[in-house]
């Protein structure tokens, strides 16, 4: 069973993926009592945190509930990740991972996230660091490389394993990639069977459906999943791939009922946690995978992701219940 430092995992864990403004702790907790074995923060600013920024500290909130939690900072500076580390380790995470994949421009452009591919020496130099910083296990999370021709992660993860990286989760695209295409996983099976590698090695993108969680561990070997866009509004995902494993059936999907708990539940807490305003802003991501496949729905999507107040929201919970209650869900 793959270790993370001291922290024992189980067989082929279930890991939820570090999402900017999707991995909070209101969805982190639906996703961990829906089977996730390990949870990690939206991704955080090193600048932002040595500025005490507000929105970057907010995000470093974790709950004993949540454990075994990662949070992950994002940078390029050696100083303000070091110092970052610093800040990160008095909120007690069991685990500090460095976003080394995140595509966007804004990232990118500052030579963070999967700016770094360009440079993998400042990448393993930057890993070394905050390894010998804190007695905390440092993960990384990556991208094959900055594109097709620049593709060398087997090289790249057996480096950053040398510097003292506890485990690695890779995604099967290129920063050239963004989001487009298919996520080609026979280069992470490459790292994973490189006979001097011993950490975990975790598969990332396109583990949408159990039978390709199934087809991560039992065809390219890898030590575990970690899921991202398929949970969006989707905590059940986890549960689902478990199941699978166990039974070789697919669970049913979740009834009506239990999807408008959920999303009562997902809105009240991101309400409690950050306000009613941000609250409501940043669940809207999700209603449309909590209610993926109703017909004639549209209407009532729309008073959930262009309503301002709390209380419309939970009102359109309430008629969609009345009106969808016996709405049956495909698998």
């Amino acid at each position: 069973m793959p270790k993370i430092g001291d922290i024992q995992l189980p067989d082929f864990p279930l890991l939820l993926a570090p999402m900017e403004d999707v991995s909070d702790p209101p969805f982190r907790a639906l996703c961990k009592e829906n089977g996730a074995d390990v949870v990690y923060t939206e991704f955080i600013s090193s600048e932002g945190l040595i500025r005490d920024a507000a929105k970057s500290v907010m995000k470093l909130d974790i709950y004993e509930k949540e454990r075994p939690v990662g949070i992950q900072i994002f940078g390029a500076n050696l100083d303000s990740m070091l110092q970052s580390v610093d800040i990160v380790e008095k909120s007690g995470p069991d685990i500090i991972d460095i976003n080394f994949g995140c595509p966007v421009k804004k990232v990118v452009s500052k030579g963070a996230g999967a700016g770094i591919l360009k440079d993998v020496d400042l990448m393993v130099s930057l890993t070394k660091a905050m390894v010998e910083r804190t007695k905390l296990p440092i993960t990384v999370k990556t991208r094959l490389g900055w594109d097709d021709s620049s593709i060398k992660i087997v090289e790249v993860a057996e480096r950053l394993q040398d510097v003292g990286c506890k485990a690695i989760a890779i995604h099967g695209r290129t920063r050239a990639q963004m989001y487009k295409g298919s996520a080609n996983w026979k280069p992470i099976a490459q790292v994973k069977n490189n006979p001097r590698m011993h950490i975990p090695v975790f598969g990332n993108g396109d583990v949408d459906t159990p039978e390709a969680a199934m087809r991560m561990r039992d065809d390219y070997g890898l030590d575990g999943a970690m899921i991202g866009r398929a949970s969006i509004g989707y905590p059940w995902f986890f549960n689902e791939v478990k199941h699978f494993f166990k039974t070789g059936e697919h669970l049913p999907p979740p009834n009506m009922v239990e999807r408008v708990e959920a999303a009562r539940r997902h809105l009240q807490m991101s309400i409690d946690w950050k306000g009613e305003k941000l609250g409501v802003f940043e669940t809207r991501r999700h209603y449309t995978n909590y209610f993926k496949g109703i017909p004639n729905f549209k209407q009532y999507r729309m008073k959930m992701v262009t309503s301002d107040d709390a209380a419309d929201v939970f009102a359109a919970f309430d008629e969609v219940l009345q009106k969808f209650g016996d709405y049956e869900f495909s698998a």
